[in-house]
């Protein structure tokens, strides 16, 4: 009875960020166009490669989250390192929708400078409950400074 209580909460901790980048991504639909029609900063990936990077670190998040859930909601704690979580996926949510769907490209870069912010004390505020949901979370901030390069390098060649 555990294990399937275990497995349908692990499951719902995935699909939630998994949900929030595909509404988002949903409601950015011009943003294979826009990214084709943009002067591209060095680095720049390809276009297909966005959402196999963001579907992988959408698991990873909810992995982590789920094991810090898994630590108990009546700590404190946990309930603030899970707020921060949600924070912060609130700003990946929109920054998509800044980026492509309005084209405020300095402003996006902001919001996403936030968003590192709030994935920064996130980060820290696993570290100490459960180091494996930390590590998970490694690659999420490589990958949103590596955006962050590339947000300020598409607002400087365009």
């Amino acid at each position: 009875m555990k294990i399937k209580q275990n497995i349908k909460e692990l499951i719902i901790c995935i699909v939630i960020p998994l949900a929030v980048g595909l509404v988002s991504s949903l409601l950015s639909m011009n943003a294979r166009e826009m990214f084709r029609s943009l002067n591209k900063p060095p680095l720049a990936p390809p276009a297909w490669l966005f959402p196999v990077v963001w579907t992988v670190l959408y698991i990873l998040m909810g992995v982590a989250s789920y094991l810090i859930l898994r630590e108990g909601l009546e700590r404190e704690d946990v309930q603030k390192s899970l707020d921060t979580y949600l924070l912060q996926l609130f700003f990946n949510f929109g920054w998509s929708i800044i980026f492509f769907n309005f084209g405020w490209r300095l402003f996006a870069f902001a919001w996403l400078a936030a968003m590192w912010a709030l994935i920064i004390k996130m980060m820290n505020q696993f570290k100490p409950i459960n180091k494996t949901a930390f590590y998970l979370m490694i690659p999420y901030i490589i990958w949103v400074t590596f955006a962050g390069y590339l947000n300020l390098g598409f607002f400087l060649l365009n």
